[in-house]
C-alpha cells in the first residue's frame, strides 16, 4: 500500500503521495495542491521545500554526514582526489583507469583559452572583483566556442563530455588570468605537464625567472580544498545552476549565474569573513581572548566567524578532515603569521568552551579553508573564486541532471502578494 499525507483544507480533506528516497528521506508530493485547491505552500527561503529529486549528493545535517554518489567524504579526501571526484559526481561512478586518463586529458587540453579573450581581461579596471570577471568571462565561453552553447537542449547534451571538461578547465585559468591582469602581470599559460591544482598555482604565481615547482605541498593542499567544496546538496548557487538550467540555458551561461549567486557574501564570503575577523583582532592588539569573552556575552555584537554552520547541527563532516591538513600545511611550510597564531587561539578554546560546545559552534570547513588559503597566498578577494572552482563538478552535474529529464519542467516558484489591491490611475495633475 502506498504511503500518503492527509491534508485538510476547509471543509475538503486530499491526500498527497509521500516520496522516500534511498537514505530514507521522506516529503510529501504537492506538486497538485494549486490545480486541485487553488492553495500554494508558503516556505520562505524554501527550507523545508524539496525542489528537485536528485541523484548526486547526500546531507545528514544532524548526524554530520556528506556524500558523493554514495561515497562518504572522508574516504574520498582521504583515497581520492579533484579530478577524480569530479568525474564521480558527474558521471555517476568512480572512473576506471582508463575513463580516468581520459577525462584528465580532455581537462589538460582545454586549459587554455581563446587569445582574443585576453583582451577582455586588460578591458577591466584593475580592482574589479574577480567574481565580476569570473562570470562574464564563463558566460563569454558560449561565443567563443558556440557549438558548445547552442541553447539547444539536445544539441548540448551532445556535447556535454567537451562542455563539461571545458568548464573545469578553463575555471581556472580565467582566475588566475583575472589575478595576473589585477597586478599587472603577464598572463601565465598552462603547463601540459602539471596536473590540475599544480597547473593553477603555476599560472598564478609564476614568472620567468621562478616558475611554481610541481608536486608541492601547496598543491595537495589545494586539491583537498576543491575535493571538498565538490558539491553540497541544492544550495543557492547549486539551485541557481539547476534553475537557469531548467528554462533551456545552456551550461555556461547556468555557471555564470551560479557564480552571481555564490558571489552573495551570505552564500560564498564565510572564508573571507574568517580571514576578516581575525586580521580585525590583530589590528586591535588582542590575541583572541578578548575577542572571544565578547562573542561569549551576545550583547557586544561580535561573532566567531567560521564556527557552526546552517546544514549541520552537530558538526561539519569536512572540518575534520580539513583541519589536519591546515595543521600539517603550517607546520611544514613553517609559516609565521599572528592570525593564524589567533585562529589556533580561537579554535582551542572553541573546543573546550561549553559555551561554544553546547551550541555546537565547531569550526567549520570555512573557517579551515581560509586559513589554508591565506597560507598559499591567495589574496582575500580572490577566495569566492577558489570556491567556484572547487563547486564547478557539481553545478555542472546538477545542469546535466536537470537538462537530461524526459518531462522536466521550467522552475516557477509562486509567490504570496501582499501589495495593494486593485485601483484606478490617477492622472498627474491630480496626485
Amino acid at each position: 500500500m502506498s504511503k500518503e499525507a492527509i491534508l485538510k483544507i476547509e471543509d475538503q480533506e486530499l491526500s498527497f503521495p509521500i516520496i522516500e528516497g534511498t537514505e530514507q528521506e521522506k516529503g510529501i508530493d504537492l506538486r497538485t495542491l494549486r490545480s486541485k485547491t487553488g492553495y500554494i505552500t508558503y516556505d520562505e527561503g524554501f527550507g523545508n521545500t524539496g525542489s528537485c529529486q536528485s541523484e548526486i549528493t547526500f546531507i545528514d545535517g544532524e548526524k554530520g554526514i556528506l556524500r558523493y554518489r554514495g561515497y562518504p567524504i572522508d574516504e574520498l579526501a582521504e583515497k581520492s582526489d579533484f579530478i577524480e571526484c569530479a568525474y564521480l559526481i558527474i558521471y555517476g561512478e568512480l572512473p576506471d583507469a582508463e575513463q580516468r586518463q581520459a577525462f584528465s586529458d580532455r581537462i589538460g587540453r582545454n586549459a587554455s583559452i581563446d587569445e582574443r579573450m585576453h583582451r577582455i581581461f586588460e578591458g577591466y579596471p584593475r580592482d574589479a572583483n574577480p567574481m565580476a570577471i569570473l562570470s562574464a568571462m564563463m558566460t563569454s565561453l558560449g561565443s567563443y566556442y558556440p557549438y558548445l552553447a547552442t541553447n539547444d537542449r539536445s544539441t548540448d547534451l551532445a556535447n556535454f563530455d567537451e562542455a563539461a571538461a571545458f568548464a573545469i578547465s578553463k575555471v581556472r585559468t580565467i582566475c588566475a588570468a583575472s589575478y595576473r591582469v589585477s597586478k599587472g602581470l603577464p598572463i601565465m599559460y598552462p603547463k601540459k605537464d602539471y596536473d590540475y591544482c599544480d597547473n593553477f598555482l603555476h599560472m598564478m604565481f609564476s614568472n620567468p625567472y621562478d616558475e611554481f615547482p610541481k608536486g608541492t605541498l601547496q598543491g595537495k593542499a589545494l586539491n583537498l580544498i576543491l575535493l571538498l567544496h565538490a558539491d553540497h546538496e541544492q544550495n543557492c548557487s547549486t539551485s541557481t545552476v539547476r534553475m537557469v538550467g531548467s528554462g533551456g540555458a545552456n551550461l555556461f551561461a547556468s555557471i555564470s549565474a551560479a557564480i552571481g549567486a555564490l558571489w552573495g557574501p551570505l552564500h560564498g564570503g564565510a572564508n573571507m569573513a574568517v580571514i576578516q575577523m581575525l586580521e580585525e583582532i590583530h589590528a586591535s592588539g588582542d590575541d583572541g581572548s578578548k575577542f572571544i569573552e565578547q562573542a561569549k556575552s551576545g550583547t557586544s555584537g561580535k561573532r566567531l566567524m567560521g564556527f557552526g554552520h546552517r546544514v549541520y547541527k552537530n558538526f561539519d563532516p569536512r572540518a575534520k578532515i580539513i583541519g589536519q591538513a591546515c595543521d600539517e600545511l603550517l607546520n611544514e611550510l613553517g609559516i609565521e603569521d599572528p592570525c593564524l597564531d589567533i585562529a589556533r587561539k580561537l579554535e582551542e578554546a572553541a573546543r573546550a568552551d561549553d559555551y561554544f560546545v553546547s551550541r555546537n559552534l565547531y569550526p567549520n570547513v570555512d573557517f579551515y579553508s581560509g586559513i589554508i588559503m591565506r597560507a598559499l597566498s591567495i589574496p582575500l578577494n580572490m577566495f569566492t573564486v577558489m570556491f567556484a572552482i572547487g563547486r564547478m563538478p557539481g553545478w555542472v552535474a546538477n545542469w546535466k541532471e536537470v537538462s537530461s529529464q524526459a518531462k522536466g519542467k521550467i522552475s516557477r516558484p509562486r509567490q504570496i502578494y501582499q501589495g495593494p489591491t486593485i485601483r484606478d490611475y490617477v492622472p498627474m495633475d491630480q496626485r
